[in-house]
């Protein structure tokens, strides 16, 4: 009996795999289109990745800005609208015999408000307080008084031109004058000006220097 012939393509029990099949796997595993859609998915994948990146760097650079105040975001803005503190009546001139003032150094020249009350004097206004005192004010003289003493406050400022006026919270209708590093002295009396006007605030939008809601706080200092 003829035996039956061999086959050479298994080998104790195993498949061989022969080389036109090995050169074929080897051929599909180098397939130009599978190379070309990896490329595609790493392109892809560096581009996200890109995106990522500059969001994030924007995001950083735009809350820098909003903390910096650079840029406002719409309903952010937590401070009032301000609003003018500075009288807006229309104020005559009151007769100098009828105003009182408080006259306060607060320079380091000496005497200097002792001379500024002999000065008042002369023109007839009554002195009160003569005396030193601390402001972080920087200017001509501060005019400070109450809403009653407004008018009185109008008539101090128009012998003193380049002062800014406060008010206060007094009740009555004094009038202090605060003498501050560019006082230079009043104004000739040929030149006061006693026609009708306002009160004159022009530092108002510097007023605030600190968390106090006036930076002049007069506070008398030894009479004389």
């Amino acid at each position: 009996m003829a035996r039956k012939p061999k086959d050479v393509t298994v080998l104790h029990g195993h498949r061989v795999i022969t080389g036109p099949e090995l050169r074929a796997t080897l051929v599909a595993d180098d397939d130009p289109a599978d190379h070309s859609a990896k490329l595609r998915r790493k392109i892809l994948h560096g581009v996200v990745l890109m995106m990522l990146l500059g969001l994030i760097v924007t995001g950083v650079m735009g809350a820098v800005a909003v903390m910096n105040g650079q840029i406002k975001l719409p309903g952010t803005d937590d401070s009032p609208a301000q609003t003018s503190t500075c009288p807006a009546t229309t104020f005559d001139y009151t007769p100098n015999a009828k105003v009182k003032v408080n006259v306060l150094n607060a320079t380091t020249r000496g005497g200097l408000a002792r001379s500024a009350a002999n000065e008042f004097k002369v023109r007839k206004f009554a002195v009160g307080k003569v005396g030193n005192v601390e402001t972080g004010y920087r200017g001509v003289a501060a005019i400070v008084s109450g809403a009653a003493g407004q008018s009185a406050a109008f008539t101090v400022q128009r012998n003193l031109p380049g002062s800014d006026y406060f008010q206060d919270g007094r009740s009555d209708a004094s009038v202090d004058v605060i003498l501050t590093g560019d006082y230079r002295g009043l104004a000739k009396p040929e030149l006061v000006d006693q026609t009708p006007g306002k009160l004159e605030c022009p530092r108002e939008s510097r007023r605030i220097a600190d968390d106090a809601q006036w930076p002049v706080v007069p506070t008398q200092g030894a009479k004389g």
